[in-house]
C-alpha cells in the first residue's frame, strides 16, 4: 500500500473548504475527501459531542452507531481522554463498540477547538494493524487545520 501524502491531503482540504462558510457541508466534504483519499478502510465520519454523548455525523461506510456515550468504546475513550487512540485490532479493546462486524483496527482523533473537545473523527480499517504513526501523525495534522478552519467560523456542528 503506498504512503499517504497527508500533507498534501491537508492543502486540499483547506483549499476544498476555504470559500464555504456552512460548517455541515464543510464537515461532509472534509469526510468525503478523506474516505477517497485513505486506502484500505470500510468506514469514516464524525461523532460530534452534544452533552455526555458523540452524535453520530457526516461519514461513509455502513450505517453506523448514533450514539457513543463519553468513555465508552475506542471512540468515547479518546474523546473522554482528549487523545488519539490507534487500535491495531479492536477485538482486543476492552469495551469496543462494534458498529461494522468487519474493522479491524480504528484510528479517532479528538476534534478540538480553542482546546475545547467538539467531537472525534474515527477511521475504521478491515485490516489488523492498518494504521501506523506516520498515519497518526498524518490524520491528527489534517485534523488540527480542520478545527483552526471551521472554529473560525460560526455554527460549529
Amino acid at each position: 500500500m503506498p504512503e499517504t501524502d497527508y500533507t498534501m491531503l491537508r492543502a486540499q482540504m483547506l483549499a476544498l473548504l476555504a470559500n464555504e462558510p456552512d460548517a455541515l457541508a464543510n464537515a461532509s466534504n472534509f469526510v468525503a475527501l478523506l474516505f477517497q483519499a485513505l486506502e484500505d478502510i470500510n468506514w469514516l465520519g464524525l461523532y460530534v459531542l452534544r452533552g455526555d454523548d458523540l452524535v453520530l455525523g457526516p461519514f461513509h461506510g455502513l450505517p453506523a452507531c448514533v450514539r457513543i456515550p463519553l468513555g465508552k468504546g475506542v471512540c468515547g475513550a479518546a474523546a473522554a481522554s482528549r487523545a488519539t487512540l490507534r487500535i491495531d485490532d479492536v477485538h482486543e479493546f476492552p469495551g469496543h463498540i462494534v458498529c461494522d462486524a468487519a474493522s479491524r483496527s480504528e484510528l479517532v482523533v479528538p476534534l478540538l477547538v480553542s482546546d475545547k473537545l467538539i467531537g472525534v473523527l474515527d477511521i475504521d480499517s478491515p485490516s489488523v494493524g492498518r494504521f501506523s504513526a506516520a498515519d497518526q501523525a498524518g490524520v491528527e495534522m489534517i485534523c488540527a487545520a480542520y478545527c483552526e478552519l471551521q472554529g473560525a467560523r460560526p455554527g460549529f456542528i
